[in-house]
């Protein structure tokens, strides 16, 4: 069942243009938008995803997320333990996507701001 979960995260995250998988501390399984780190997922299924201060305090507060098991301010952890759990991970990954993206795209002079 985790496996599937995860199969089902790397599926998606990996469907998004631009994006890649690889190692990374602890036996997590990273993924980045480029070089930027989007999130990673470690192998008891907790994944871990940077987002600013306002995103972390209001995902907190509305129950869509833990504070980051090991105290690092600018990440979250939410366990992936079902389907929903999955969704909601997916969903923060891609807000990290979409700001990632917007940002090579600022600093390539592709995008405005």
């Amino acid at each position: 069942m985790k496996e599937d979960l995860l199969a089902l995260v790397k599926r998606e995250v990996l469907g998004w243009p631009g994006t890649n998988e690889g190692p990374g501390r602890f036996g997590s399984t990273v993924f980045r938008y480029g070089r930027r780190e989007i999130g990673h997922v470690h192998r008891d299924m907790i994944a871990d995803l940077p987002v600013g201060r306002e995103a972390r305090e209001r995902l907190i507060s509305e129950g869509r997320a833990r504070p980051h098991r090991a105290g690092s301010p600018g990440y979250i952890s939410h366990p992936i333990e079902t389907r929903e759990d999955a969704s909601a991970v997916l969903e923060i990954l891609r807000s990290n996507y979409e700001r990632a993206k917007a940002a090579a795209e600022r600093r390539a002079g592709g995008g405005s701001a």
